[in-house]
Protein backbone atom coordinates (compact mmCIF):
# COMPACT_ATOMS: atom_id res chain seq x y z
CA UNK A 1 0.00 0.00 0.00
CA UNK A 2 1.11 3.05 -0.85
CA UNK A 3 1.05 5.72 1.83
CA UNK A 4 -0.49 9.60 0.67
CA UNK A 5 1.83 12.22 -0.26
CA UNK A 6 1.82 15.52 1.13
CA UNK A 7 0.18 17.38 -2.05
CA UNK A 8 -2.81 15.29 -2.06
CA UNK A 9 -3.20 15.67 1.74
CA UNK A 10 -3.04 19.55 1.31
CA UNK A 11 -5.29 19.15 -2.10
CA UNK A 12 -7.96 16.81 0.30
CA UNK A 13 -7.61 18.77 3.32
CA UNK A 14 -7.17 22.50 2.78
CA UNK A 15 -7.87 23.73 -1.05
CA UNK A 16 -11.09 21.36 -1.91
CA UNK A 17 -12.75 22.34 1.26
CA UNK A 18 -11.58 26.76 0.66
CA UNK A 19 -12.79 25.94 -2.83
CA UNK A 20 -16.45 24.34 -1.66
CA UNK A 21 -16.92 27.28 0.70
CA UNK A 22 -15.81 29.65 -2.17
CA UNK A 23 -18.38 28.67 -4.43
CA UNK A 24 -21.33 28.14 -1.68
CA UNK A 25 -20.59 32.18 -0.87
CA UNK A 26 -20.28 33.36 -4.73
CA UNK A 27 -23.73 30.91 -5.37
CA UNK A 28 -25.20 32.60 -2.57
CA UNK A 29 -24.28 36.06 -3.10
CA UNK A 30 -25.74 35.50 -6.75
CA UNK A 31 -29.08 34.88 -5.77
CA UNK A 32 -29.18 37.39 -3.36
CA UNK A 33 -28.38 40.18 -6.43
CA UNK A 34 -30.67 38.71 -8.58
CA UNK A 35 -33.07 38.52 -6.00
CA UNK A 36 -32.37 42.13 -4.61
CA UNK A 37 -32.20 43.50 -8.13
CA UNK A 38 -35.21 41.77 -9.41
CA UNK A 39 -38.01 41.96 -6.27
CA UNK A 40 -36.95 43.45 -3.24
CA UNK A 41 -35.29 46.49 -4.62
CA UNK A 42 -39.14 47.47 -5.15
CA UNK A 43 -40.57 46.97 -1.71
CA UNK A 44 -41.50 49.93 0.31
CA UNK A 45 -40.36 48.18 3.09
CA UNK A 46 -37.18 47.04 2.24
CA UNK A 47 -36.46 50.84 0.84
CA UNK A 48 -37.42 52.19 4.17
CA UNK A 49 -35.10 50.13 5.76
CA UNK A 50 -32.34 50.44 3.91
CA UNK A 51 -32.69 54.53 2.87
CA UNK A 52 -33.52 53.79 -0.63
CA UNK A 53 -36.33 56.11 -0.42
CA UNK A 54 -37.26 59.62 1.40
CA UNK A 55 -40.92 59.64 3.01
CA UNK A 56 -42.84 62.62 1.87
CA UNK A 57 -45.37 63.96 4.25
CA UNK A 58 -47.99 65.23 2.13
CA UNK A 59 -50.27 67.80 4.40
CA UNK A 60 -54.23 66.22 4.68
CA UNK A 61 -57.06 68.69 3.17
CA UNK A 62 -59.03 70.86 5.54
CA UNK A 63 -62.13 68.71 4.37
CA UNK A 64 -61.55 65.18 3.65
CA UNK A 65 -64.09 62.97 4.44
CA UNK A 66 -67.86 62.94 5.72
CA UNK A 67 -67.70 64.03 9.22
CA UNK A 68 -66.01 67.01 8.52
CA UNK A 69 -68.37 68.27 5.50
CA UNK A 70 -71.05 67.30 8.59
CA UNK A 71 -69.66 69.45 11.07
CA UNK A 72 -69.11 72.27 8.69
CA UNK A 73 -72.99 72.25 7.79
CA UNK A 74 -73.87 72.21 11.41
CA UNK A 75 -71.83 75.23 12.14
CA UNK A 76 -73.19 76.72 8.97
CA UNK A 77 -76.63 75.92 9.96
CA UNK A 78 -76.22 77.25 13.23
CA UNK A 79 -75.20 81.16 12.14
Amino acid sequence: MESPSFPNNLLFFIVRPILAISFVVCFIALWWFLAWKLVLSHVPLVQEIFGLRKKTFKPKPESRGRISKFYKSITSQNQ
